[in-house]
């Protein structure tokens, strides 16, 4: 059912195929519930990554950085929304032993670090070898790639453990709502007209 290899081998692909693509992919999804998810929320987190991007350009209006932050939003909230969907798809094909230890992070979080963690790999190997760069920009980002690769490695075998652990009974994860309010128009005064004092 949860693989962490798999899902980030999907990342991978994904985060390429969107790249060659200039994001304009329209990505198939697999039968399998749960990957459909996982390659949404990368998705989102990819859309993201690049709309950050453009908020960071130097030479963006400020009606474009108002745009661009109002897109920014709205994607950071379709990635919380995802990794919540994620965690409700695994715990609606569960059944835990409740009176297992609780673990502090679910699958939908680490299925979300591992995303970004792909984003991370996939940019700085590129500047690894980026043909207007120095050498040592190079040797920098080799050495930041060896260190990203090492902590995905490990955050995918935490994942791993993880589910093991849960399939066993010996450890339990439950939802924990992101609870955003800066989207919500009755929650954020900016958005509903009352200044704060």
């Amino acid at each position: 059912m949860l693989d962490a290899i798999l899902i980030t081998r999907m990342q991978d692909e994904v985060t390429e195929a969107l790249h060659n693509t200039e994001g304009e992919l329209a990505i198939e999804a697999p039968a399998d519930g749960l990957m459909a998810i996982a390659i949404a929320q990368h998705r989102a987190n990819f859309d993201l990554w690049h709309e950050e991007d453009k908020a960071r350009c130097p030479g963006a209006s400020d009606s474009e950085i108002t745009r661009i932050k109002h897109a920014i939003d709205a994607l950071n909230q379709r990635r919380n929304d995802l990794m919540e969907k994620i965690d409700l798809w695994l715990l609606d094909h569960l059944d835990q032993n409740e009176s297992a230890p609780l673990h502090s992070e679910t699958p939908g979080l680490m299925i979300d670090r591992l995303s970004i963690l792909a984003l991370k790999i996939y940019h700085t190997r590129e500047e690894s070898h980026r043909d207007s760069a120095t050498e040592k920009h190079h040797q920098r980002n080799r050495n930041r790639l060896a260190l990203l690769e090492e902590q995905r490695a490990d955050l995918a075998a935490c994942l791993d453990t993880l589910w093991a652990e849960v399939l066993n009974g010996t450890r339990r994860f439950k939802l924990y709502r992101q609870m955003k309010m800066y989207n919500d128009p009755e929650l954020n005064p900016a958005m509903y007209g009352t200044a704060r004092s």
